[in-house]
């Protein structure tokens, strides 16, 4: 399919900033097949139905942004994917953004402070660069946690030296799990409070493991999306997830995937049935229009940019029409974009709109 189908033009005074407090006041626009209606995130227990099964991400964002110095160069590295296969008790090895990357070259030792030093051992495209850090996976995680700051998106504008509110805004209320770069955004509306709600509405919940890659955030860059090669992401799904979501479908309960890291994870382990088995591993799944969806019957999840993976893949549960339709009615409304802004709540486009859709446009799932 063409890229540009999934290009639109947004008011930049609508990316959000910061988020609203609380965070359950954002608001939510809720995308049914016949019409869209404004509410907030608050209004869930409302918006869904007794029995109906939220699965969130409960992966935990590190530090993964770090200053550091080549002998008198100042170097910005982001690290956003660990290089698995190459465990060693005595370091850690990265793939990360560095800037400016003309001046790392391969054998050079970036130093991020007196206990953080690491190894470049390969420069990529686009300013990548892999590093070996001097410390075991467990001590470099302690060691971000002290000398790292949160890896935002480029979008959310902040000094050099970052902003200490973002340890705990760009952290969802169920981060348990260390090792995303970037935030499960759809989560990060939800409080102790909505939670409490939902569970006396009779909607349960229950999580999987997606560790959110850099990559989320990228737009695609070739004009055609059979050329656009996704990134890689780990996941995991516990037998105890798998058991209540297999569960509910039997009752003829809705499954709810609060954000399209969940999406991406259970589309990536169910099979042609929507059965779902427990497992682990990384996904390369690219959801786009014409993509038949094998269990989730409603999205939550943020405002995405133009042209990413991610708008294609609303796009592709919702209809591509009604998906610009929505975003049209939000900029309209000011509904505030991305990581730090509102959501929406949607219905998966029916039978006869995915048949329509896969006669127009490529079905597939890409794994490679």
């Amino acid at each position: 399919m063409r890229v540009d189908l999934f290009d639109f033009e947004l008011p930049p005074e609508l990316i959000a900033q910061h988020p609203v407090r609380p965070r359950d006041a954002a608001r939510l626009l809720v995308v049914r097949q016949a019409a869209l209606e404004d509410r907030h995130v608050r209004d869930l227990p409302q918006l869904l139905r007794p029995g109906d099964l939220l699965v969130f991400n409960n992966t935990r964002v590190i530090p993964a942004r770090l200053i550091g110095r080549r002998g008198a160069a100042r170097i910005e590295v982001t690290l956003h994917q660990p290089v698995r296969g190459a465990e060693d008790a005595r370091q850690s090895r990265w793939r990360a953004f560095a800037r400016p990357a003309r001046r790392c070259r391969v054998g050079d030792l970036l130093s991020f402070g007196p206990d953080l030093e690491a190894e470049v051992l390969a420069k990529g495209e686009g300013g990548e660069i892999t590093l070996a850090f001097r410390c075991a996976p467990e001590v470099l995680l302690e060691r971000l946690e002290a000398s790292g700051q949160m890896p935002l998106p480029p979008y959310i504008k902040r000094p050099p030296e970052g902003d200490a509110k973002d340890r705990a805004d760009y952290q969802t209320m169920f981060a348990l799990r260390p090792g995303a770069v970037a935030a499960p955004t759809a989560a990060l509306h939800f409080t102790p409070r909505l939670m409490t709600a939902l569970e006396q509405a009779g909607i349960g919940h229950a999580f999987v493991t997606l560790h959110v890659g850099a990559g989320t955030f990228l737009p695609v860059k070739v004009e055609d999306t059979e050329a656009h090669r996704m990134h890689a992401e780990w996941y995991e799904v516990p037998p105890d997830t798998a058991a209540r979501i297999n569960g509910a479908r039997a009752a003829g309960a809705r499954i709810v995937a609060v954000g399209t890291t969940v999406l991406r994870t259970l589309e990536s382990v169910a099979d042609p049935d929507g059965l779902v088995r427990p497992a682990a591993g990384e996904t390369r799944l690219f959801i786009m229009p014409g993509y038949r969806f094998r269990l989730v019957a409603l999205l939550l999840t943020n405002f995405h940019l133009p042209r990413s993976t991610l708008f294609m893949l609303v796009a592709a549960f919702a209809g591509l029409e009604r998906t610009k339709a929505a975003y049209a009615h939000a900029i309209v409304r000011g509904y505030r974009f991305y990581s730090y802004g509102d959501a929406c709540l949607l219905e998966r486009a029916d039978d006869l709109e995915a048949q329509r859709q896969s006669a127009t446009a490529c079905q597939r799932r890409m794994w490679t």
